[in-house]
C-alpha cells in the first residue's frame, strides 16, 4: 500500500507542474464518457499510469478516461481506479481541480475498497488520504507533510447542491432549499475535489450530485469519484448514501464506468436527506 500512495505523491507533483507550464487546449478525442478530452486529461492520465506501474503490488489499473482496465503486474494485490483530473474544465478559468484515487482488492465493488486519495490543485497542493483515518497533508518544497486529520462535526454550514437544477425533482428541490432556509451557505465550483474538499476542511456540509429526470442514475461514477470520496468522508466521522438511503460502500459495480446518485455530508445532512427522499416515496 505504502508503494502506491508515493506514485500517488509523485503523480501529483508532476501534474500541478503540468498544470502550470503545459497548454490546456482540447486533444481531439473523447474519452469512455464520450466528454472531449483535454490535453492536461491525457497528460495527467499518462503521468499516474507511469507512477502505478513501477509498484509490483498493483494488479491492475482503470483509468475515468479509458473504456477498461489495464493488466499492470500478473501478482499484483490492489485494483486501483482513478480520474486523473478531476474537473479539468475549471483549469482555463483558473479554479481548483483534482485527482481521484480508489484502492480496491479482490474486485470493483464498494465492499473491496481497502483506501483512498484525492489531490487538490489549487493556490496550494494538497493531499488526503483515508485508510484508517481520513489524513491531510501540504505540498512544501517537493514533499508532502503532514497537516492534521479530518474530522466532520455533527452537523454543517455548507450546500454543494450539484447537476442541472432544470432536472432536479421537486423532492430534491425541497431539500436544497430547506438548507439554505436554515442559513447553509452555497458553495459550489463544479469541480468535486474542491467541492467536498471545502467540506471536509470547514467541518461539514453536504454535498449532493442526485438522480435527475434527465439522468436518473446520477452522473458520477461509482469506482473512480464516488467510493473513494465515501469512504474518505466515513473515515472522517461522515456519512456517504444513494438516494434509496443506501451506504454507498455497500453497493455492488457491475461496469466500470456506472454511476449513481450520491450525498456526501455531516450526519444531521444525511439524516435530512433521508427524510426528504423517504417522503418522496410516499406521497
Amino acid at each position: 500500500m505504502t508503494e502506491i500512495i508515493e506514485a500517488i505523491k509523485r503523480s501529483a507533483i508532476k501534474i500541478s507542474k503540468a498544470i502550470v507550464d503545459e497548454e490546456f487546449g482540447y486533444e481531439g478525442s473523447v474519452n469512455s464518457s464520450g466528454e472531449e478530452q483535454l490535453k492536461l486529461d491525457v497528460l495527467s492520465d499518462k503521468i499516474i499510469e507511469e507512477e502505478l506501474s513501477t509498484a509490483s503490488s498493483v494488479k491492475a489499473i482503470a483509468s475515468e478516461e479509458k473504456s477498461e482496465e489495464t493488466l499492470i503486474h500478473e501478482n499484483g494485490k490492489y485494483l486501483v481506479a482513478y480520474d486523473p483530473l478531476d474537473g479539468s474544465s475549471l483549469v482555463d478559468v483558473n479554479l481548483s481541480v483534482g485527482s481521484i484515487f480508489g484502492i480496491y482488492e479482490n474486485g470493483w465493488s464498494g465492499k473491496n475498497l481497502v483506501a483512498s486519495a484525492y489531490v487538490v490543485y489549487g493556490p496550494r497542493v494538497e493531499l488526503v488520504v483515508a485508510t484508517i483515518k481520513a489524513e491531510r497533508f501540504i505540498l512544501r518544497n517537493g514533499k508532502f507533510e503532514f497537516l492534521q486529520e479530518l474530522q466532520l462535526l455533527q452537523k454543517g454550514k455548507l450546500n454543494a447542491p450539484g447537476a442541472t437544477q432544470k432536472y432536479w425533482y421537486p423532492h430534491h428541490k425541497a431539500l436544497v432549499e430547506s438548507l439554505f432556509a436554515e442559513g447553509y451557505r452555497l458553495r459550489y465550483s463544479g469541480g468535486m475535489v474542491p467541492d467536498l474538499h471545502q467540506i471536509l476542511v470547514k467541518g461539514g456540509g453536504l454535498f449532493s450530485y442526485p438522480g435527475t429526470k434527465d439522468k436518473p442514475r446520477g452522473k458520477l461514477r461509482k469506482l473512480f469519484e464516488v467510493f473513494p470520496f465515501a469512504n474518505i468522508y466515513e473515515k472522517a466521522g461522515g456519512r456517504a448514501i444513494n438516494d434509496a438511503g443506501e451506504r454507498l460502500l455497500d453497493l455492488s459495480c457491475s461496469e466500470l464506468h456506472e454511476t449513481t446518485p450520491c450525498f456526501f455530508g455531516s450526519h444531521y445532512e444525511i439524516k435530512k436527506v433521508r427524510e426528504y427522499y423517504a417522503k418522496s416515496k410516499t406521497a
